[in-house]
């Protein structure tokens, strides 16, 4: 016992803290052009993955990306997508996902696809392991907790 001052106060070992999340935060960095949106989700200032959308088009249904602002994310499963996640109460809009695509013009409605890599405007590959890499992340750190994504413009 160490009594480390004249007063007699005692210090107690310190055991390591572990992080505990009560909610878990990512972010969506855009960049918008006129034919469509490319991003970065980022989780602890970590780029988790790039992201491909629709271009902005004043969040109509099924040719917009999503307005910015922040969004619950719930898991979701469905037989085409098989693991994905869904944005609850988008304004406006219904049935917003994040699920693999690598062309945002041909393959999104107004939803947002994981890619690995940008290949251009709108465009990337390998989203299906961006996706995964994702789902990861989400069930590691935020297993049993709220996760939010909040949308905001890269500036």
């Amino acid at each position: 016992m160490d009594s480390g001052s004249s007063n007699g106060s005692r210090h107690q070992s310190l055991t390591p803290l572990s992080i505990i999340f009560t909610i878990m935060e990512l972010f969506l960095k855009r960049t918008y052009f006129p034919n469509g949106t490319n991003g970065e989700l980022i989780f602890l200032n970590r780029r988790i993955c790039y992201t491909i959308e629709l271009a902005m088009k004043n969040n109509l249904p099924q040719v917009s990306c999503i307005p910015e602002g922040r969004y619950r994310i719930a898991r979701r499963y469905s037989s085409k997508f098989k693991n994905h996640l869904w944005l609850l109460n988008v304004p406006g809009r219904s049935l917003i996902l994040i699920h693999p695509a690598n062309n945002a013009v041909k393959q999104l409605r107004g939803c947002i696809a994981p890619v690995t890599t940008l290949t251009g405007i709108g465009t990337g590959s390998s989203s299906k392991p961006a996706l995964e890499r994702l789902m990861a992340y989400i069930n590691h750190f935020g297993k049993g907790e709220q996760v939010y994504l909040t949308i905001e413009n890269r500036t």
